[in-house]
């Protein structure tokens, strides 16, 4: 995602949480799927979430206003919403389950300006981006090789679009900084609206 910003020529910083001691977030907590969760509401909440907790982490830590951007990125074959694997097994299964198929990629994204509170007043914009990815047949050695460079955990679906999974999408309709994980022509978008130039 910074080299997306940078790519768009936005000047950034990142807000961090913490790891530990009293201003430790729990980000599993936010990505945990609501029971009958559609995968569009699902990635929207957890952004704004995303959003809500990096402006309390600006606040807390007294930083200076400045608009904060956040985005997550969901993977999703029908209902099915696939995030991050838990560890190289789960990783597997969920590329048995994407391989032959043509799924979604949903990046939201959302931007606010102003802090809030004490009477100022905050702006708070959201997009969304949608495409879809078409996997080609894998072979459980090809998913067990893929597995073993450790490039799926972490990555939503299990595969980094921008990395040795790239070899398996033979076709892509869509938004591929979307797919990476910022939507560059929302994120612009965005940010014009706020009056930026970008």
């Amino acid at each position: 995602r910074r080299q997306l910003l940078e790519q768009l020529g936005v000047r950034h910083e990142l807000l961090l949480p913490n790891v530990q001691g009293d201003e430790a977030e729990d980000a599993e907590a936010i990505e945990v799927v609501l029971p009958g969760e559609a995968p569009t509401a699902y990635v929207e909440r957890v952004t704004a979430l995303k959003l809500d907790a990096a402006v309390a982490r600006r606040a807390r830590r007294q930083l200076p206003d400045a608009p904060i951007l956040c985005s997550d990125t969901t993977v999703a074959l029908g209902r099915t919403i696939y995030g991050k694997p838990d560890d190289a097994a789960h990783a597997a299964r969920m590329l048995a389950e994407l391989s032959g198929q043509t799924h979604r990629v949903l990046t939201a994204v959302a931007v606010q300006t102003g802090q809030g509170g004490q009477g100022a007043v905050a702006q708070r914009l959201q997009a969304l981006s949608v495409s879809e990815v078409t996997f080609a047949p894998l072979t459980p050695a090809q998913i067990a090789a893929y597995v073993a460079t450790g490039e799926p955990l972490g990555k939503a679906g299990a595969y980094g679009i921008q990395g040795a999974a790239a070899a398996f999408i033979p076709v892509l309709h869509g938004s591929y900084s979307g797919i990476m994980g910022l939507p560059m022509f929302e994120t612009a978008q965005l940010l014009r609206s706020l009056g930026f130039a970008v």
